[in-house]
């Protein structure tokens, strides 16, 4: 007589079933957001036939994940934050003090917006102001983290909001950016001037 474990023991168990879809779409969608990067990097125009050409991908499937280049764009500049935001915590990690911080993640935002500069025209020349800020709404937490430590050791200045400091912060690298694309300054003393400038405007009152 079978006992129900030995029946048991010969039912065969499924393993689950792979989501091929989602795979294909994630897939597609890194592929679509690469290419659109190397496009801007190489200094082309992103359209969205040259993204689908260079992705290996329809236009319709490029339509299918981002309904406007300016949707793509979004995304482009989401994942390029993201990497910025890595780099500034590795240049902050282990820092002796706040204001050395601030130095480190000066230098670290500058080369990031640096090799990055070919995105942040395309996102200055198709985003609203107001699209930019909320794509770097994830690198401003990295940054109130360590704004908020040196407000709180009294490194920091204390007598303006944390969110007027992450303001003056990314106001003055993108300026900084902004003179080295015109070519009023080179890159060189843009990042010296940065340096000086951030330290005086997150310098303590009367300091």
């Amino acid at each position: 007589m079978l006992t129900w474990t030995y029946m048991l023991s010969t039912l065969a168990i499924p393993e689950p079933a792979t989501d091929h879809r989602r795979a294909t779409a994630e897939r597609n969608v890194r592929s679509i957001v690469e290419a659109t990067e190397a496009l801007l990097q190489e200094g082309a125009t992103p359209s969205i036939a040259a993204v689908a050409k260079r992705a290996g991908v329809s236009r319709v499937t490029v339509y299918a994940h981002f309904d406007t280049l300016e949707a793509l764009l979004v995304a482009v500049l989401e994942r390029a934050v993201a990497r910025a935001a890595v780099a500034f915590d590795e240049a902050t990690f282990g820092a002796d003090s706040m204001v050395d911080a601030l130095g480190l993640a000066v230098s670290a935002s500058w080369e990031e917006l640096t090799r990055h500069r070919p995105i942040a025209e395309a996102a200055a020349a198709h985003l609203s102001p107001e699209t930019i800020r909320a794509a770097h709404a994830a690198g401003y937490v990295h940054a109130r983290r360590v704004f908020e430590a040196g407000i709180e050791g009294g490194e920091f200045r204390s007598d303006v909001p944390v969110e007027w400091l992450l303001s003056v912060y990314y106001a003055l690298l993108h300026a900084a950016g902004e003179d080295v694309r015109a070519g009023r300054i080179d890159s060189d003393t843009a990042l010296a001037a940065l340096t000086t400038t951030m330290r005086a405007a997150f310098a303590p009152t009367g300091s």
